[in-house]
């Protein structure tokens, strides 16, 4: 949505002048005087957009939760409807920072890493634990990671959702456990727009036959590494999956509390689940 006409003309002509950035922060900044070898840069970059490369991937720039995150092919553009997730987990992580000096996070999924790295910008108590199965995310984040320059408080792993924490270290002692993980079934994947399934990892939206595969396994194994005393497990659902996946968390009995937090249109984005 903030992608519109003028804000990408802006943000190629920002990254032709070498200055990259989303199209949110471009709409901001006067545009300078460029060379006429910035305007030959400025023409191939609209060509570039005009052929469906994504304007993230052009730029190398996107803006999640008020920060400007690195971005490219390794990983899944961050989207506008995952800071509904990221500032529900913000919310939550600061309250849980009024009696802790540490909030222990991991973000699984983690793909560019934008959920955990922006908890840990706008928390400075927020400890963050990140993986994804995808190597090339796994980099990406590690990039984001030193842009930020957050390594004291963001570490990430190459994982198979749990099997880096499967450890005491991690045991009943994460505060809060975020995901926005792949949940469109596999048949709607197969009929995507070209922009998306030619440019992003397919791995970062494919959820299986239904699109509920990461998603049972988050519910049925976060349990084990939550705080007992009050740990939090929320992720990201598709547009019409919400009451079915909350009907699921209620059969299981695993949580004390099942929430959702819905999008201006009244869809339900968000799950949340309290032990």
């Amino acid at each position: 949505p903030e992608e519109t006409t003028e804000s990408t003309l802006r943000a190629l002509w920002l990254a032709a002048y070498g200055k990259p950035c989303s199209p949110e922060n471009a709409i901001k900044h006067p545009l300078p005087d460029l060379t006429d070898d910035q305007l030959h840069v400025l023409d191939s970059l609209i060509k570039q957009r005009l052929s469906k490369i994504p304007l993230a991937h052009i730029t190398g720039r996107q803006n999640f939760m008020g920060i400007e995150m690195l971005s490219d092919k390794k990983a899944l553009i961050p989207r506008k409807e995952t800071e509904i997730l990221g500032k529900k987990a913000l919310d939550v992580s600061i309250g849980i920072s009024s009696n802790k000096h540490t909030v222990n996070i991991i973000d699984l999924c983690c793909g560019s890493g934008n959920l955990g790295i922006a908890l840990a910008f706008h928390n400075p108590k927020a400890n963050v634990f990140a993986s994804d199965v995808s190597d090339e995310a796994v980099q990406l984040t590690h990039e984001n990671i030193d842009y930020f320059n957050l390594h004291d408080r963001v570490k990430v792993k190459h994982s198979n959702m749990f099997e880096a924490f499967e450890n005491d270290e991690f045991y009943e002692n994460i505060d809060l456990i975020i995901c926005n993980p792949p949940y469109i079934s596999s048949y709607k994947v197969a009929k995507m727009d070209t922009e998306i399934s030619t440019n992003e990892p397919s791995l970062a939206f494919d959820g299986g036959m239904f699109g509920l595969k990461i998603i049972q396994q988050l519910i049925r194994e976060s349990p084990k590494f939550l705080n007992p005393q009050e740990g939090w497990l929320m992720f990201e659902v598709g547009a019409g999956q919400g009451e079915m996946i909350m009907e699921i968390c209620r059969k299981k009995e695993l949580y004390n509390i099942v929430e959702s937090v819905k999008d201006d249109s009244g869809n339900i984005r968000v799950v949340v689940l309290k032990i």
